[in-house]
């Protein structure tokens, strides 16, 4: 009998065609997003009711998805963020949830870099100036020297962290789960999260998104920000209150925000799109050939090593 693997990233195998070659090498039957974009759960329902394995990106694959995969031996996660997996259906249910973790961290990491380097020049904005022959100069303010919040120090935190170093940067971090030896080992100091909000001149998200960490930056934190501050996204929709973010940029609360990520995707609030003060991403921060045919590579691989798994248990039996 085939074995058959859906596959939903829309960027899966772009780069190279080594991911899917892997999966077709093993005999497997590969059925492809059709629609060139996020599904919704009516048409995750209709693909994945007979197949055996899938590589997932952000598309839903809560209960009332996987409750109709009969067939489903493995997920496959093509990238880090779980949160749109019921992973706690899924354990129910004996189907593995695997990631690709550390796939596309130097470029996500590059990404919330470059978008706190934008955002702080006024990138966007004087580009769009210059295109309407508007050559007037616009002042913006500085990142050598500044102090840079982490919200969050995983792998990605750590590479932001890095790459502040040929900056000059002092660092801050909050995580709930701290790494002291790196921390000490590079300069980096740990402090509570209000801490960070009222001392960082940049901050950078890096948290998963679960019920502890939704709306973590609300109101009432962009009100203790420096009226200088800059604030990124790369990590997960949901961890930034929109609406309390659009109040802020809008009324000059912040310098402003690079923002990659949201919780529904483009933003429900439309007005966003409208301010200077923003750069948006349309969940891009991964999107570079390196890091989609490293993401593809360990996503084929985790599916055949789970399935070769399942094989072996059911031959067992």
């Amino acid at each position: 009998m085939t074995l058959k693997v859906l596959i939903t990233p829309r960027s899966f195998g772009k780069g190279s065609p080594a991911p899917l070659e892997m999966l077709k090498n093993k005999g497997y039957e590969i059925v492809i997003n059709p629609y060139g974009r996020i599904m919704t759960k009516e048409e995750m329902v209709s693909l994945i009711q007979d197949v055996d394995g899938v590589i997932v990106g952000v598309d839903p694959l809560d209960k009332e998805v996987l409750q109709h995969a009969r067939k489903l031996k493995v997920i496959s996660k093509y990238g880090v963020g779980i949160d749109n997996v019921d992973t706690d259906y899924a354990k129910q249910m004996s189907i593995p949830v695997t990631v690709t973790a550390g796939a596309n961290k130097e470029a996500v990491a590059d990404y919330a870099f470059a978008l706190m380097l934008g955002t702080a020049r006024k990138l966007a904005q004087i580009d769009k100036e210059c295109k309407n022959v508007n050559w007037n100069k616009m002042t913006t303010i500085d990142m050598w020297g500044k102090t840079l919040g982490l919200i969050g120090l995983g792998n990605i935190g750590k590479g932001v962290a890095k790459r502040a170093g040929g900056f000059n940067m002092n660092v801050l971090a909050y995580d709930l789960f701290q790494d002291k030896a790196y921390a000490e080992a590079n300069g980096i100091h740990y402090v509570p999260l209000e801490t960070l909000l009222k001392e960082s001149d940049f901050i950078s998200m890096h948290l998963p998104l679960n019920e502890q960490t939704r709306h973590i930056i609300g109101s009432q934190q962009f009100k203790i920000m420096k009226p200088t501050a800059v604030i990124v996204n790369t990590a997960r929709g949901g961890l930034i209150d929109e609406e309390a973010l659009f109040c802020a940029l809008k009324e000059n609360q912040i310098w402003g925000a690079g923002i990659d990520v949201f919780e529904q995707e483009p933003p429900h609030n439309k007005e966003l799109l409208g301010l200077d003060n923003i750069i948006i991403g349309s969940h891009c921060a991964a999107s570079t050939y390196g890091a989609i045919d490293e993401m593809g590579m360990m996503a084929s691989a985790n599916i055949i090593e789970h399935m070769a798994a399942k094989a072996e248990i059911i031959d067992a039996d």
